[in-house]
């Protein structure tokens, strides 16, 4: 067991994001193994969970674009995705696997028809908060292990905007798994790693 100040959070292993799905990570199911072997040491346990409305801005779809070419946002640049994690879609529901029943905290991001959301923290403005930072403070953490989906987007965001809010942060690379679009895997890494994040097996 590990210390009550910690808390395990659990990032957005989802269908869609599962083999099978519409923006599937490879071997992003091989994680959830991992995962729910984590679950019983850690006394936080949080949950994030992709939630988009149909037409989101963040969707090809919704622009009659390519996937994963880039636009110019409000708040900087954004990947357009293929359509995924819509609202009350089987696509949205977590990855049956994944025990979710230990989770005292199931946080749904990215329902914001205008912004996207890859960190647990905040929007991708990056001043738009989401709840969590005032829920963990609430409950005395003072450390955080991020595992899920994907590496190098939604786990690395949310650590590095724990790491800029001064929690000790850790990422479990062995129950993460990554995207890699155009080398972001290194890059995000590089950054993480200078930001203080600890990546562990």
């Amino acid at each position: 067991m590990r210390p009550q100040t910690e808390a395990l959070i659990v990032i957005d292993v989802q269908n869609d994001f599962c083999p099978g799905g519409a923006l599937a990570v490879a071997g992003g199911d091989a994680i959830i193994p991992r995962i729910n072997a984590l679950l019983p040491e850690f006394g936080a346990r949080i949950f994030t969970q992709d939630w988009h409305p149909s037409d989101h801005s963040s969707f090809a779809a919704t622009h009659e674009a390519v996937p994963f070419s880039l636009i110019e946002m409000p708040y900087g640049p954004q990947v357009l995705w293929p359509t995924h994690c819509v609202q009350g879609t089987r696509g949205a529901e977590f990855h049956p696997a994944l025990e979710t029943a230990p989770a005292d905290l199931i946080l749904r991001k990215g329902f914001r028809r205008g912004i996207d959301s890859y960190s647990a923290f905040f929007e991708n403005d990056r001043t738009t908060p989401t709840g969590l930072e005032g829920y963990l403070r609430s409950r005395g953490i003072e450390a955080v292990t991020l595992a899920g989906l994907a590496t190098d987007f939604c786990v690395a965001y949310s650590a590095l905007d724990a790491a800029r809010l001064g929690f000790r942060v850790t990422v479990l690379e062995g129950a993460s798994a990554a995207i890699d679009l155009n080398g972001s895997l290194a890059a995000i890494k590089a950054q993480m790693a200078e930001a203080g994040v600890a990546l562990e097996p």
